[in-house]
């Protein structure tokens, strides 16, 4: 192989700015291999093996990033756990998981003892980025190790857990390939690499959202292993990520719609102020970008937007500003060894402009840990789905038009929200929105919009007249709201996706209790 991957280049350059903590705190290639190794020693002195399981329920910080790049040293998965989660959630994924060893941060301190307790979780192997009760402290987790390589070196790997929208998260679990971690460090490079990103060419990587998901994570792993600077933030806010592109000359970014709109809901003026031109590419996926936003986006950060559809199970497609300023709405054509497909629902694949269930070409094997039924309930011709619906082009360029079980049928009629949201996101006082179908006695469902208030506006009569009003003059009738309910804030998880779950079924709830 090459001469990639942190670890390597690491000891080739250790006096390099590796990485920029929360704080501001710079720690060089050199140091964050030294800790990295010294986890690493630790992780193997507990008794932690090739394929065996660390849990870690951290925020972005530097504690994270050593820990990933010691578990990759030593084949083990690391499983970063969703920091909102509660106490038997986050249980419930130490248990599945099979972890044995478990970091929390004080700051989540009554989940971690909770967790850990319903699991039975030994106490020996829970430690404490600061101080819990009952955990030890990290410092005794390699503290004393050496700074030197671990003998034997194999890579591990990252198993993240799905949201769990239907049932309980599973985690999706790969095999471990039998190769160093540098040597598979240079071959996730391929994910950069479709953007144009290349190894060492003075890319600073601004990590903006939670490590805990897997597209976070995998770019900022990416970014180390290129030999590039990597920024982080612990709690995002709009201005602030202005700021630090302007300080530290950032150059790319994984970003959220939701981060989008915010950015775009700062005063001009604001705006304006802060120099972005380091920018080279703006990378976007996990939720739908409306597409007025992603015109804005492109109108002021020009063809550093780029977009790309895939999942933590796999993917998937890309496409560029200029691309998408020919085909509006499209989430793109298919990466170098990627096939997308659509299929109904009797398994028969469907041609351009039929709407179906899209499934993509599976990049490595992956099964649900624990879960052979749903591994084999998502796969046709060895093709995954995560339950979007969406149609091909005549050119092959795909085009979402919602969740498979977020799509309203009124009257007989196929209604996506996404669409609807979209339209709805750029009027001036709709901050934020979900829409679903709720009980119709007549229709079956009938469209209900919920509606987060930008600041200084509240919801009422008046501003649902309005908002309906003006929606009228940008869709059909059959897509109009029937009423808008007002919100403080949306439920949505740090990487933009809706939990419209919790929007939607207590009006199913109501129905179901007058039946």
């Amino acid at each position: 192989m090459g001469d990639l991957g942190f670890w390597r280049l690491a000891e080739a350059d250790p006096d390099r700015l590796a990485l920029v903590d929360p704080e501001g705190g710079e720690h060089t290639a050199g140091d964050l291999l030294a800790r990295a190794n010294q986890a690493a020693h630790g992780l193997r002195a507990l008794g932690l093996g090739t394929g065996d399981t660390l849990a870690v329920l951290l925020p972005n910080g530097v504690e994270l990033i050593e820990l990933f790049l010691a578990a990759l040293q030593v084949g083990v998965r690391i499983t970063p756990i969703n920091f909102h989660l509660v106490g038997p959630e986050v249980a419930y994924i130490l248990t599945d998981s099979e972890a044995k060893a478990f970091v929390a941060h004080e700051r989540f301190a009554q989940v971690a003892i909770d967790a850990a307790d319903e699991a039975g979780f030994p106490v020996e192997a829970r430690f404490a980025a600061g101080s819990i009760d009952g955990f030890r402290p990290l410092a005794e987790l390699g503290g004393d190790q050496p700074t030197t390589a671990p003998e034997d070196r194999t890579t591990g790997a990252a198993m993240h857990y799905t949201s769990g929208t239907t049932g309980r998260p599973k985690g999706v679990r790969r095999d471990l390939a039998p190769i160093g971690p540098d040597d598979m460090a240079e071959l996730m490079g391929y994910l950069p690499n479709l953007f144009g990103i290349a190894p060492r060419d003075g890319h600073v990587h601004l990590t903006v959202s939670p490590l805990y998901h897997t597209a976070v994570l995998m770019w900022t792993g990416n970014a180390l292993s290129l030999g590039h600077t990597v920024v982080l933030m612990d709690k995002w806010r709009a201005e602030e990520t202005l700021q630090l592109i302007e300080r530290h000359g950032v150059t790319y970014s994984h970003m959220v719609p939701t981060q989008f709109v915010r950015l775009l809901d700062l005063p001009e003026e604001t705006r304006a102020r802060y120099d972005v031109s380091s920018l080279r590419n703006m990378v976007h996926g996990a939720a739908p970008c409306p597409p007025e936003v992603k015109r804005r986006m492109i109108d002021w950060w020009g063809d550093t937007i780029q977009e790309y559809y895939a999942a933590t199970e796999g993917g998937g497609t890309v496409i560029t500003a200029a691309e998408w300023l020919e085909r509006p709405g499209s989430v793109g054509s298919p990466w170098p060894g990627s096939e997308v497909r659509i299929y109904d629902d009797e398994g028969n694949q469907l041609g351009p402009g039929q709407v179906g269930t899209v499934y993509m070409s599976l990049m490595a094997d992956f099964e649900y840990k624990g879960d052979r039924q749903k591994t084999d309930d998502n796969r046709i011709d060895g093709f995954f789905t995560v339950g979007d619906l969406g149609e091909l082009d005549d050119d092959g360029y795909l085009y979402l038009r919602d969740r498979k079980s977020d799509m309203i049928i009124s009257g007989g009629v196929n209604i996506y929200p996404a669409e609807i949201e979209g339209e709805l996101i750029t009027h001036p006082k709709v901050a934020d929105v979900a829409v679903f179908g709720i009980p119709h006695a007549d229709w079956g469902e009938e469209i209900k919009a919920v509606v987060e208030t930008p600041e200084g506006v509240e919801g009422s009569p008046e501003v649902e007249a309005e908002i309906l009003e003006w929606a009228a003059t940008r869709m059909a009738r059959f897509k109009l709201p029937r009423s808008v309910d007002f919100v403080e804030t949306l439920p949505r998880e740090p990487n933009g996706k809706l939990m419209k779950r919790r929007l939607r079924d207590p009006y199913w709830a109501d129905a179901d209790s007058q039946i």
